[in-house]
């Protein structure tokens, strides 16, 4: 099966981001309007994205906490909703949220439950990400295994700067996840294989400045959003790469407004490069 091209949808993002300049940056409008362009199949890998916003929700939710963040697919009051009946997340996600309120789901593969010992918050994590690998979206698989790798070290050198154990912070089993849990070694012997390493543990250990912490491991988010989608320009990987993208910038307009427009920037400038290649 071929992929589907969106070439006036790109376009049409390029002029209402031109729009949302002046008026406002709209992260949840743009989002919207591209699940209303795709097909069906292209639109399950969208929310297979944002649904980690969703797994964020159900955490603050269980936790008590107030906080919502509104680019996830689904509002407060499902959220609410689906911690007693998860018949709208994806499948292993229900099984985590069923099996962490002792609900007993009799259609369960025994094998697919989760090992209730283990936090509800990294068995949460670890379902949305195993559900991503499942993905048909190239960018989606890829994108997901390098955000789930970037925040595993992040973590795995804040519990080391804290002397506590990785163990409960680092979400997996892969080798690299136990390799973090583990290792004592001041790059965990992760050295040569991961490009970024140096950086994010060099922007965790910068305590005395945590805006820019927060702005040197985006700036490697949205590299990576860029290389897995070099030769994508108007599929799914396309869009997908283009809203990764979005969540940083929605994220900055809310942090620090001058670094949300620079990055706000950057947006269209991508989106100009690949008119120009649609022009070729």
């Amino acid at each position: 099966m071929f992929d589907r091209n969106y070439y006036c949808l790109v376009a049409s993002l390029k002029e209402y981001s031109l729009d949302a300049d002046t008026k406002g940056f709209n992260a949840r409008a743009i989002i919207d309007e591209i699940l209303e362009e795709v097909s069906a199949r292209d639109a399950r890998c969208v929310r297979m994205l944002y649904a980690y916003y969703d797994c964020e929700n159900l955490v603050n939710f269980r936790k008590g906490r107030t906080m919502h963040n509104p680019l996830g697919n689904l509002s407060r009051e499902e959220i609410e909703q689906q911690t007693k009946n998860p018949d709208r997340l994806p499948a292993r996600m229900a099984t985590v949220v069923r099996s962490y309120s002792s609900i007993v789901d009799e259609d369960a593969d025994a094998d697919e439950t989760p090992d209730t010992d283990r936090s509800f918050e990294n068995a949460l994590f670890e379902a949305y990400y195993q559900e991503c690998a499942r993905s048909k979206s190239r960018f989606l698989r890829q994108w997901a295994e390098f955000d789930r790798n970037l925040r595993n070290i992040s973590a795995a050198v804040v519990a080391r700067m804290i002397n506590r154990s990785a163990e409960g912070s680092v979400v997996g089993s892969d080798e690299m996840s136990q390799q973090l849990k583990r290792s004592s070694a001041a790059d965990f012997g992760l050295r040569g294989e991961v490009p970024y390493l140096e950086t994010v543990i060099a922007a965790v250990n910068d305590e005395g400045n945590l805006v820019e912490k927060e702005h040197k491991i985006d700036q490697i988010r949205w590299q990576q959003a860029e290389e897995l989608s070099t030769f994508d320009y108007f599929d799914i990987n396309a869009l997908l790469a283009y809203l990764a993208k979005v969540n940083i910038v929605a994220r900055w307009t809310r942090l620090d407004e001058k670094q949300g427009r620079e990055m706000f920037r950057r947006l269209l400038k991508d989106l100009e490069g690949k008119e120009m290649i649609n022009k070729q």
